[in-house]
């Protein structure tokens, strides 16, 4: 049972004076230090919480308007740039970065009243999915200390399913919302890609990355996402918001709604546990009125491969802008231009980094480009044609979020290919553009199972109201 209320019941607390936004902040702040043996949080933003708080409780005295998520404490993933602490993308390149102004998301979510009070830990610029990859240090899966909680915004989920804070805000480029969220238990959202603007969070593969909510319940993410999404002036790929907005009333039936079972994630090569589960949600779906019929995306095996070539491009690309001279850090030792640049680079970035900017320049290089990047867009345009076809015939598509449970700390670490195989069930809807949630899956002792609903692009809505419905379903 968390110790906190729904966030629409918390804001309305403070709203009406029954709870002050101090304490609320207090709460948090206690909470993540009592459970800091979790490394789920790199630093807090005490401070300023603590100041924003206090104004808050000012306004409302005041008879002022605090907003609709007034007092709301909630963590941001480190790639987010907030004022009061640094923002480090998890990496020793950018420790001792202030940034000089805030993402958009943060400034919509503080608009109405929410309190950010801290940092989370991820893979170091979100490469990859278990968190191990942070220049800081592993957060461990909080329902089994020996566990990843997935990645890569692990340390995000881990804060959530902790109680440090009633959400938290994550970036899925590849899947990195939706598998920490099936790995620890918690409902992870990736809108369709440009709904939330991206100005202001540091960019893994810009043709992928989606900024969303990690939360206890669909409810609290539909919330969220209302006030994150729409247009901004300073991303060119923002979108309109639907006219109706994302926050829910009653959920909607799953009677008589046409879910299609993606025949490619109900392989071999998924685990029997995770396979149980996903079959015991699909029953209760039958059950509730809900037409299964089963669906198959024949491109959908190559979207991993398609995956690690565009991605690792994207990021090579992005990453040349940390050079050691304009911030981060920076060999104070050199002796020219050009050893800076090489010993900033080779010392302030991890491995992970070094390998995929080593892949992503090798795939855009000249004689290479067509081979692997030219060919990996082709075959992505395909796959977006097969979601297409397959929602002409249903409502939804279904599936796992992952092929495991949350596997154990060091079990891949040695393997990246093994574990590049963690993100095979998630990366198509990023490729394709599409919104996809994570809801909890019933389970019998083990690890939590992560169940992956996909709709169209710009469906967000229905999306959530079909996610709320399941959510009710599953409990």
């Amino acid at each position: 049972m968390s110790q906190w209320k729904s966030i629409k019941e918390i804001s309305n607390d403070v709203n009406s004076k029954r709870v002050k936004a101090v304490d609320l902040v207090e709460l948090a702040l206690k909470t993540i230090e009592d459970k800091k043996e979790f490394n789920a949080i790199i630093a807090t933003t005490a401070d300023r919480a603590r100041e924003r708080a206090l104004d808050i409780d000012t306004k409302i005295q005041n008879g002022e308007d605090a907003g609709r998520l007034a007092g709301v404490p909630f963590i941001a993933k480190d790639n987010f740039l907030v004022f009061g602490a640094e923002t480090t993308a998890a990496s020793n390149i950018l420790k001792g970065f202030n940034a000089p102004y805030q993402s958009s998301a943060i400034e919509r979510l503080e608009a109405e009243g929410a309190i950010c009070v801290a940092k989370a830990n991820l893979d170091a610029f979100a490469h990859g999915p278990s968190t191990e990859n942070s220049d800081y240090f592993t957060t461990l899966n909080p329902l089994d200390k020996e566990r990843v909680p997935g990645g890569s915004s692990g340390g995000s989920t881990a804060a959530v399913v902790l109680d440090m804070a009633p959400f938290a805000l994550g970036t899925d480029t590849g899947g990195s919302i939706r598998l920490p969220a099936a790995f620890c238990g918690a409902v992870g959202y990736k809108p369709t890609y440009g709904l939330v603007s991206r100005s202001g969070v540091v960019a893994m593969a810009s043709s992928t990355d989606v900024i969303g909510p990690l939360t206890r319940s669909v409810d609290d993410a539909s919330l969220v996402l209302d006030v994150m999404s729409g247009r901004d002036t300073l991303d060119s790929t923002t979108i309109d918001k639907n006219p109706d907005g994302y926050e829910l009333g009653n959920a909607a039936s799953a009677k008589g709604a046409k879910i299609g079972v993606i025949k490619e994630y109900m392989s071999d090569g998924l685990d029997s546990e995770v396979k149980k589960s996903i079959e015991a949600s699909i029953d209760k779906l039958k059950s509730a009125g809900a037409e299964i019929v089963e669906v198959s995306l024949p491109s959908l095996p190559l979207a991993l491969a398609v995956y690690y070539i565009i991605c690792p491009a994207e990021v090579s690309s992005n990453l040349s802008r940390y050079d050691g001279q304009r911030y981060g850090y920076s060999y104070k030792e050199a002796s020219n231009l050009d050893d800076s640049f090489k010993k900033s680079r080779s010392r302030g970035f991890g491995k992970e980094a070094k390998r995929r900017i080593m892949i992503g320049t090798y795939v855009l290089s000249s004689g290479y480009y067509d081979a692997y990047y030219k060919r990996a867009q082709v075959v992505r345009t395909k796959l977006i044609n097969e979601f297409a076809d397959a929602f002409k015939s249903v409502d939804f598509l279904l599936g796992p979020t992952a092929p495991t449970t949350a596997f154990k700390i060091g079990e891949n670490i040695a393997d990246p290919l093994k574990m590049y195989l963690t993100d095979i069930m998630t990366v198509a809807v990023n490729l394709s553009g599409l919104p996809a949630v994570s809801l909890p899956s019933p389970v019998t002792g083990g690890m939590p199972v992560g169940l992956q609903i996909i709709a169209p692009q710009n469906n967000d809505r229905q999306l959530l109201e079909i996610a709320k419905s399941i959510e009710g379903l599953l409990k």
